[in-house]
């Protein structure tokens, strides 16, 4: 698995690093789903020791994920993979506890104090603030980078990370947070990192990042073949997508593109998929969801450069 820098942190990871929104199960937040159906404990166990076995050695997770279930599966691991491979990255900011913001300072260290337990670590690698949502002016930003930064000097965190499902959001309070590491949405479907400006402050200022849900929850991979629905406590049951006929034969006439252009690779659609987000951020890794050992060999068949104007072609097939 080839290895990239992530900016000024100067720790290498695994350019194609793992994901584990899915091992949480499925989980709700008040009315709206926000787990993943079809988790296997026994599974995902599997798979994070093979991941480790191929060098997959950043691994992601947050106190949200199945209220701790995610932290906890990956806490329970070090019997066998051994804690100093693993480059550990968890976040906070989700769950609210009894508190009307997400970032009340003595529930954030509480949030802490409870992560390393469920990790069963000394120390995060890196935490993430999880959103940006710090009030309507931004009001609870400044108590809530204290907290982080002290927990950095107490030694119970390495760096600070800053995650968002919006680019915007992310370069808006990316000046005030100073994050090393950042952690967008973007895959060759919904993509703004480079458009938002993000792409070249994250140049600018040597920054790490992370993108999560490059397959677009799975939807890109053309598997599926009808429109879509989800159990109750699937995040996947609040992207409309998955009921839209034409946006899933576009993901069909995609996969079929790229297993034509793409023949002689093991794996043509992860390769056009995420290989095609690397091919601009050399300190950037992507975060793919793995729950069994066959998607983690998946995985790691991927993870090289493309050519700009391969990668321009892929996107090319998922733009209107």
């Amino acid at each position: 698995m080839r290895k990239v820098t992530l900016g000024r942190t100067n720790v290498e990871v695994s350019a194609i690093s793992l994901g584990t929104w899915a091992y949480g199960g499925s989980n709700m937040s008040g009315d709206k789903s926000v787990g993943w159906s079809g988790h296997n404990d026994t599974a995902a166990t599997q798979a994070l020791i093979r991941a480790w076995e191929l060098g997959i050695n950043h691994w992601d997770t947050a106190d949200a994920y199945g209220s701790g279930r995610s932290e906890q599966l990956i806490g329970n691991i070090w019997g066998t993979v051994p804690r100093k491979d693993i480059f550990l990255a968890t976040k906070l900011g989700w769950v609210m506890g009894p508190y009307d913001h997400f970032y009340e300072p003595e529930f954030m260290r509480h949030q802490i104090e409870l992560s390393l337990k469920h990790l069963k670590t000394d120390v995060i690698d890196l935490l993430y603030l999880h959103h940006c949502m710090f009030g309507k002016e931004g009001e609870h930003l400044d108590a809530a980078i204290h907290v982080l930064r002290q927990a950095k000097i107490e030694g119970k965190i390495r760096f600070i990370g800053l995650s968002d499902w919006d680019a915007t959001a992310i370069l808006k309070y990316a000046h005030r947070v100073k994050p090393e590491v950042i952690q967008p949405y973007r895959n060759v479907m919904d993509d703004d990192y480079a458009t938002s400006g993000l792409k070249d402050w994250v140049d600018r200022n040597d920054v790490g990042v992370a993108f999560f849900s490059p397959l677009k929850h799975g939807l890109l991979t053309g598997k599926y073949t009808d429109p879509t629905t989800f159990p109750e406590g699937d995040f996947r049951v609040n992207v409309p997508e998955f009921g839209n006929p034409k946006i899933i034969k576009r993901c069909r006439d995609g996969r079929e593109a790229m297993e034509q252009h793409f023949s002689t690779h093991p794996q043509p659609i992860l390769h056009g998929l995420l290989d095609s987000l690397l091919s601009d951020t050399p300190t950037g890794c992507v975060l793919l969801g793995q729950r069994s050992p066959a998607q983690v060999d998946a995985a790691a068949a991927v993870g090289n450069t493309m050519s700009d104007k391969n990668a321009e072609w892929v996107r090319s097939l998922y733009q209107t």
